[in-house]
């Protein structure tokens, strides 16, 4: 009977945290959602200024993080899988992957960074400043939504390094994975918001 509750109260615990999960997921996609609304009002107001700024950002290195983050998000899927199949040396393998590549995406981003900084376009600096207000708008939004993103980028990391030691001592295990399965809907979370900005900032001209 006591291991009846106990299993019925671990299965309660388990549904509240995917619940939780969800949740936090939608808030997060209303916050962005505000966020595009206000990138696309601003672009209505100032087309030309966005269309001229859009022109400094590099489409190959934005691409490339795309790649990367599909990638990653396929990697963390596949290794819920494979701890379901008792997997766990693919499990650990495709964890691993998945921080890697999380890393390459903000080794990429922290160079893309760098040559804005270095060609004097960072918020409130003076060449902005002259280039006017479209210019600046642009340039705060793309440096605040993608800096945001970033900060997603690292917290996962930081989840998923978790997840890693957890699934190396075995407290993830084929019958105990909820934590995984929750660490790659917030990845997937992490790769969909990518997913609006890469076309708002790289590709519509």
């Amino acid at each position: 009977m006591s291991e009846s509750i106990a299993h019925h109260d671990e299965h309660r615990d388990d549904e509240a945290s995917k619940l939780g999960i969800w949740l936090f997921i939608f808030t997060e996609l209303l916050f962005f959602g505000g966020l595009f609304i206000t990138y696309a009002v601003y672009r209505h107001a100032h087309p030309q200024a966005f269309h001229m700024a859009a022109q400094q950002l590099d489409v190959a290195v934005g691409t490339i993080n795309t790649v990367i983050l599909l990638i990653s998000s396929m990697t963390i899927a596949m290794a819920t899988t494979s701890i379901q199949k008792k997997d766990k040396r693919t499990t650990l393998i495709l964890i691993g992957i998945t921080l890697v590549l999380a890393l390459v995406f903000l080794v990429n981003k922290y160079f893309e960074w760098s040559a804005k900084i270095d060609h004097g376009i960072w918020p409130g600096s003076p060449l902005l400043e002259e280039l006017g207000k479209g210019d600046t708008l642009f340039f705060g939004l793309y440096f605040f939504m993608t800096g945001l993103h970033a900060l997603h980028i690292i917290i996962g990391m930081i989840l998923i390094i978790v997840i890693f030691v957890r699934v190396r001592k075995d407290k993830i295990s084929f019958d105990n994975f909820q934590l995984l399965e929750n660490g790659g809907l917030y990845w997937h979370l992490v790769d969909l918001i990518w997913i609006f900005l890469f076309p708002l900032f790289y590709l519509i001209t």
